[in-house]
């Protein structure tokens, strides 16, 4: 009898696309090293075509426009933050020097006034409570946004509550503020920074070197475990081990620094951008490069999904429609679910009755 039809798996919990089998299931290879050379085949070329088949392109242009409304409220929360211990002026000229680097000297140029005029209206007291939060919340909606695309990726709906969702995405979105306020810190104490915190500890120029040069793997897991985050916590699924999460993280952040690069030479050598857009010039290269950092994780939350499809497939279980992963909660689609039930049964009472009862009878 063919494997397909029976299979070594007991696919009770995979009734319909809305359930999954275990994250961590027996039948399924436990390490990358053990996925087959056909396997990654298949997921390579899956992860292209369900890219283009869920519009990410489109998705990652909605994202950007909750990524504008919800950066500044971000970066008013990181530089707050950072006023506290005198490093948020510091931390501009650090990051837009990086931006520079990345993305060209439009974007940093576009930046840099902003980013100084919020790092010297940053407060204290409780001004500096409230206002942390509001700029919480209103960064959160990038957050929320980002898992919405996710639950898109994975063919599932969001089953979470209103009430339980927005807490954890403010969670998430306060965990990732504290991530990139650790990274500025640790790209702030470089240069005479380093040497004058070195010296009033006792470090000679030896230990300074090791950390010019240990600090950027530190950054760079940083970095990865921002996005695994965004990855593992934001979708209505249950996600497998980190170790897995963490290959769709490392594959973005590439993608991210190599096309931002590309970006970055090519509004350098080649566009004409500042006689199309004029002063606004700035502003659409900034839109775009946000646009770019949005098709880099989008591209490898699919790389996440497909290898767990891969790892499934290569498991025995039946998941060439859909990934077998269970939701986080049914909530909200169980009560959407009765609500559609009741809407189909007055449905039907209006077509019987030719419009004049909606009401349904005991046989609807």
């Amino acid at each position: 009898m063919d494997a397909d039809d029976t299979g070594p798996v007991s696919y009770d919990e995979a009734k319909d696309s809305r359930h999954g089998v275990a994250a961590e299931h027996p039948t399924k290879p436990d390490t990358p090293q053990k996925l087959t050379g056909p396997t990654w085949k298949y997921v390579a070329g899956k992860t292209l075509r369900e890219f283009l088949g869920d519009d990410c392109l489109q998705l990652a242009a909605g994202l950007t426009y909750y990524l504008v409304l919800a950066l500044f409220p971000a970066l008013l929360a990181i530089l707050s933050i950072l006023g506290l211990v005198g490093q948020s002026q510091q931390t501009v000229e650090t990051v837009t020097g990086i931006i520079t680097d990345l993305g060209g000297t439009s974007i940093a140029d576009t930046l840099r006034p902003t980013l100084m005029q919020l790092a010297q209206n940053s407060s204290a007291g409780w001004a500096f409570v409230i206002g942390l939060l509001v700029a919480l919340w209103s960064a959160s909606g990038y957050v929320v946004a980002f898992g919405k695309a996710m639950n898109r990726i994975y063919e599932k709906g969001e089953g979470r509550p209103i009430w339980k969702l927005r807490p954890l995405m403010l969670l998430v979105t306060l965990v990732a503020v504290i991530l990139v306020v650790i990274a500025a810190l640790i790209l702030v104490v470089s240069g005479p920074v380093a040497q004058a915190v070195g010296g009033a500890i006792g470090f000679g120029s030896g230990a300074l070197l090791v950390w010019q040069i240990a600090k950027w793997p530190v950054l760079l897991i940083i970095v990865i475990a921002l996005v695994a985050l965004l990855y593992h916590a934001t979708p209505n699924v249950r996600q497998p081990k980190v170790k897995w999460i963490s290959l769709g993280s490392v594959f973005a952040i590439v993608v991210w620094v190599l096309a931002s690069a590309a970006f970055a030479f090519y509004i350098a050598n080649f566009s004409n951008y500042a006689k199309t857009y004029g002063s606004l010039a700035g502003v659409i290269i900034f839109l775009l490069w946000l646009w770019i950092t949005n098709i880099a994780l989008l591209l490898g939350a699919e790389l996440n999904a497909e290898i767990e499809r891969g790892r499934q497939l290569q498991g025995g279980i039946r998941a060439e429609e859909d990934i077998q992963l269970p939701p986080r909660e049914t909530t909200t689609l169980d009560k959407a679910e009765r609500k559609n039930a009741k809407d189909a049964r007055r449905a039907r009472a209006l077509r019987k009755t030719r419009g004049e009862s909606a009401q349904p009878t005991r046989n609807d």
